[in-house]
């Protein structure tokens, strides 16, 4: 059962990508990549890739500076509750120490 299942999905997506067309470029792609002799017309595809890929790195930029700004947060964090324990566990051990009163 499980073979003819996989038989069974192998034709269907032969036959799916058997009658694919070619993917066509949206209308800007295709304006911009139309041969002309103006510089400023044969330099647009490069400034459509510049923007795709400014876009593209913006989200990870920023949830890299939020990650590295909460990661060493948290460090400088721990590193207060240590030397915060360290301090009461000294302070218990000290032998001068005056004991506190308790209240009546």
């Amino acid at each position: 059962m499980q073979r003819l299942l996989k038989l069974a999905c192998l034709i269907v997506a032969l036959g799916i990508s058997a009658t694919a067309v070619p993917a066509q470029a949206c209308p800007m792609c295709k304006i911009a990549h139309e041969d002309s002799t103006d510089p400023a017309v044969a330099a647009r595809p490069r400034a459509y890739m510049y923007s795709i890929l400014f876009m593209l790195s913006m989200p990870a930029t920023l949830l890299s500076i939020f990650g590295v700004s909460f990661y060493r947060l948290a460090k400088k964090q721990e590193q207060l509750n240590a030397e915060l324990m360290a301090a009461m566990d000294s302070q218990s051990n000290d032998p001068t120490a005056k004991p506190e009163e308790e209240s009546r």
